[in-house]
């Protein structure tokens, strides 16, 4: 198992080497790896599941087997003592016989006063008692004899299943083992798989926050892409889901939430401390607004005065919140790295200073900054969470104290309807939208039910053989896609293994999505080859793969439309 996970990794190592531009084909491969990962796990697992149950019987006999033999050895005692007790009576009553028997002639039975037949009785009497004695004691002998023999019998049981549970032990051990590296090795897939759909996602540039160059996400549901009926794929949210969600403290400032209680909404396990106001950062680099920073020094308070991540318009709750997290964030960041980009890469920031509402949140703010053990964490934050936040560990592994999964509504959520009524982040334009266009469809996300189809067979065919991965994606790459295969080779290679490709996708729903943490679980699909339903996560990461240009899901949590 550890030798296939190296060349496993180096698998993955030379793939993101020969693809940094464009991660697909790498996200293809590591997705066939887990699965065939998960594969070699499921015996390991079921023979753990066995020994188990076998070491957990073995133990009960064992218990039964003791208790057996505890049983036998009081019983020996009981026997010993009754033997002991018989041979005692037997041997007085030898010993009178003996006496009696030495009084006894044929003379004295003459004159004896008692009649001769009383005395013939009386000597047979002690012949028959004495012989009994000896039958008592014969069968008390033989009852231990076997007593004895029994107990050793279930000692050597004993011995024998305490040798086999300790071999089963030993090899659910081993079991237990492997199943943790493949575990361990499984982890670091699903990690490069979560990196590598978040270098993807990058390379849409979608803004990171509010103030990093404006939200300009558009409704593709009022474009007409051209050729008539055709399906999007719609995802809540952008573009990383993690920490603060500008437009839910929008949302929550409008609601009559304070400051510090937006912050606390949005992390865990935190403190806000005072008294870092003093603090000094550098700021190197270009922002989106073509300024350059030559490792320029700037005292923090100063720094977030030239800082624009949020509308200046928004309520005083919602921008003071930003600064604390924006503080927050600058300290942890500069510690680590010793500089802070002006742009989105770090925190959004300019040569001029921003307007006097946002001085005032700074102000009002002044050296507050969000800790977690003592520390300022790096307080990430983005322009929309459709709903829903997620930990770090969710979207880029790494698991922090402070990130956490939110349902971010002021209620129950029990449908789609509910979650565009109750989300605190809902006036987002990003809120809800389709990801990605192709310049030839009015820019638009639209997919026609053919290629909806397509991705349909791809997924199906996936399932059959993961083993063609590298022939799945939407074009040719040298490394990881090569000869990649057409609708029809897909179709016909379905077709080989079985199943039954779709011409036409006719309908599409989310049939099943966790409303507790915002996630899409499975999808239906109509259409000329019936009826199929597929996970979400698996269709969410081919379609990632086999989609035409850019055409993306970009969030865990997402919906299909028709037009």
């Amino acid at each position: 198992m550890v030798k296939k996970g190296k060349v496993y990794a180096d698998a993955v190592d030379d793939c993101m080497k020969n693809n940094s531009n464009d991660p697909t084909p790498c996200i293809a491969l590591v997705t066939k790896q887990i699965k065939e990962l998960e594969g070699a796990i499921a015996p390991l697992r079921k023979e753990s599941t066995g020994l188990q149950a076998k070491i957990a019987s073995a133990k009960k006999q064992i218990s039964g087997i003791e208790y057996q033999v505890g049983e036998l050895g009081k019983k020996l005692i009981d026997k010993e003592a009754d033997l002991e007790l018989q041979k005692i009576l037997m041997s007085q009553r030898v010993r009178k016989y003996y006496i009696d028997s030495k009084k006894f002639s044929p003379l004295l039975m003459f004159f004896s006063s008692q009649s001769s037949e009383n005395i013939l009785q009386q000597y047979t009497w002690f012949q028959s008692i004495i012989s009994q004695d000896k039958n008592v004691i014969s069968s008390y002998s033989t009852e231990i004899e076997i007593l004895n023999k029994n107990k050793k019998d279930l000692e050597v049981q004993k011995v024998k299943l305490a040798t086999l549970k300790k071999s089963m032990e030993d090899r659910f051990g081993f079991l237990s083992g492997e199943i943790k590296k493949a575990e361990t090795y499984k982890a670091k897939l699903n990690q490069d798989l979560i990196n590598l759909e978040a270098q993807r996602i990058a390379a849409l540039n979608l803004p990171k926050s509010v103030g990093s160059g404006g939200i300009s996400c558009v409704d593709d549901r009022n474009l007409d892409p051209g050729f008539g009926s055709g399906f999007a794929f719609f995802t809540f949210g952008i573009p990383h889901h993690v920490g603060l969600n500008q437009y839910g403290a929008l949302g929550r400032a409008k609601a009559g939430q304070s400051a510090e209680d937006i912050v606390r909404a949005y992390y865990q396990n935190i403190e806000i401390s005072g008294g870092k106001e003093g603090e000094t950062v550098k700021v190197n680099g270009k922002n989106e607004f073509g300024q350059s920073f030559n490792n320029e020094s700037m005292n923090i308070e100063e720094y977030l005065k030239h800082l624009y991540e949020m509308p200046t318009s928004w309520p005083e709750a919602a921008l003071q919140a930003q600064a604390m997290a924006a503080r927050s964030y600058a300290l942890r960041v500069y510690s680590e790295k010793g500089w802070l980009a002006p742009s989105q890469a770090d925190q959004v920031v300019k040569k001029e200073l921003n307007n006097e509402r946002w001085i005032s949140a700074v102000n009002a703010t002044r050296g507050k900054v969000i800790t977690s053990g003592g520390q300022p964490i790096k307080a990430w934050f983005a322009s929309t969470a459709g709903g829903y936040t997620f930990t770090s560990a969710d979207v880029w592994g790494g698991a922090t104290a402070w990130t956490k999964r939110l349902r971010d509504t002021n209620g129950e959520i029990n449908s789609f309807d509910d979650l565009f009524a109750k989300a605190y982040d809902r006036e987002s334009p990003c809120f809800y939208s389709a990801q990605g266009y192709r310049s030839e469809y009015n820019k638009t996300a639209w997919l026609k039910p053919a290629e909806v189809a397509d991705i349909v067979n791809v997924v199906l065919l996936y399932q059959k053989d993961s083993s063609i991965q590298n022939h799945l994606c939407f074009k040719d790459n040298s490394s990881g896609c090569t000869d990649t295969w057409n609708p029809d080779k897909v179709k016909l290679e379905l077709k080989n293994r079985g199943g039954t490709p779709f011409n036409s996708i006719s309908s599409a729903s989310v049939t099943d999505w966790n409303k507790s943490e915002g996630r899409t679980n499975t999808l239906s699909f109509s259409g000329d080859a019936g009826q199929v339903s597929l996970n979400g996560s698996t269709f969410k990461s081919l379609f990632n793969i086999r989609a035409p240009a850019n055409i993306s899901i970009v969030g865990p949590l997402y919906n299909v439309e028709k037009r």
